[in-house]
């Protein structure tokens, strides 16, 4: 009785992880847009010059250089 399925190969494994991979960053990135437009959203420039503010990507940057 001969096999009835077909030898896999490397090229459908290739294809098959790359829409695999290609899932998994789509599904993450639909999460993000309502946090990332909520904190996106534009303030207003100071009126003395500068533009220094401690934005929640600042507050995460300090938090990442704690020992």
């Amino acid at each position: 009785m001969p096999n009835s399925q077909p030898k896999p190969s490397r090229r459908g494994f290739f294809i098959s992880a790359s829409v695999a991979g290609a899932a998994v960053a789509s599904a993450g990135w639909l999460k993000t847009p309502t946090a990332v437009s909520v904190a996106a959203l534009p303030q207003p420039a100071p009126e003395k010059g500068g533009g220094y503010t401690l934005s929640a990507h600042v507050q995460q940057y300090y938090q990442t250089t704690r020992v």
